[in-house]
């Protein structure tokens, strides 16, 4: 199964891009007839049949639609400091989309090392999981933003979780997340969140959790969190 991100389609007929119709051509070497699916982001799967094999301008024709495909009954937000490595940020997106999260928020804290991300590289980074892993939604990416700037405008209405490691008795998330619900989580840089970030997010109605006993890097601990709202949800 061959899926492409294609977030214009609006009709049954649709071109790919220069850049997808030559992959799907010249290294996929599909050819006329051969069955590929598109989807738009949003829940769309589109199964297509490929009729102009143009490397420039692949044509397909959609043969049938599934809405709402593989649908979550919950919803993960993750705002997230980004890494002085950029890599072990985009490892994070990569593994996160694969997993399942819907929003993903990039955060400057006090402790930030990285205070620049660029947003059509990372926004491409969660395309290509999205591609890989065959899934339907593809992920927010909101823009990179202050934690003050993050705080006075989050109005999420659902459970708000913030991980930080200055105390290791607290909850762990696995014991204070329910399944089905709406949850964002706040993960901070390698220096942690500072304790005055910690209260600004206590007085915004976050509550504190642990992630486990281990001093976790920051996409570490990102993955962590995703797995856990994904297993308490499988």
């Amino acid at each position: 199964m061959h899926l492409f991100y294609t977030p214009d389609i609006n009709s049954d007929n649709y071109t790919l891009n220069q850049e997808e119709s030559r992959h799907c051509t010249k290294v996929l070497r599909l050819t006329g007839s051969d069955i590929i699916y598109l989807t738009d982001g949003i829940g769309n799967l589109y199964k297509t049949k490929i009729i102009d094999t143009n490397p420039k301008k692949c044509k397909v024709q959609v043969v049938e639609t599934q809405n709402n495909y593989q649908k979550r009954d919950y919803y993960l937000h993750v705002a997230i400091a980004p890494t002085k490595n950029m890599d072990r940020l985009e490892w994070f997106l990569e593994k996160a989309t694969e997993i399942g999260i819907d929003e993903i928020t990039p955060i400057i804290t006090e402790n930030s090392e990285r205070r620049i991300v660029k947003h059509e590289r990372i926004f491409k980074k969660i395309t290509s999981a999205v591609k890989q892993s065959l899934a339907a939604y593809h992920p927010k990416l909101n823009q990179l933003k202050t934690y003050k700037e993050f705080m006075a405008g989050c109005n999420f209405d659902g459970n708000k979780f913030i991980a930080h490691c200055y105390n290791y008795n607290l909850e762990h998330l696995k014991n204070k997340a329910e399944s089905k619900t709406k949850v964002l989580i706040l993960i901070g840089p390698e220096g942690d969140f500072s304790k005055k970030e910690v209260q600004t997010a206590i007085d915004n109605n976050f509550e504190e959790i642990l992630l486990g006993k281990s001093r976790l890097r920051t996409e570490t601990a990102g993955i962590v969190a995703v797995n856990i709202i994904n297993l308490l949800n499988s």
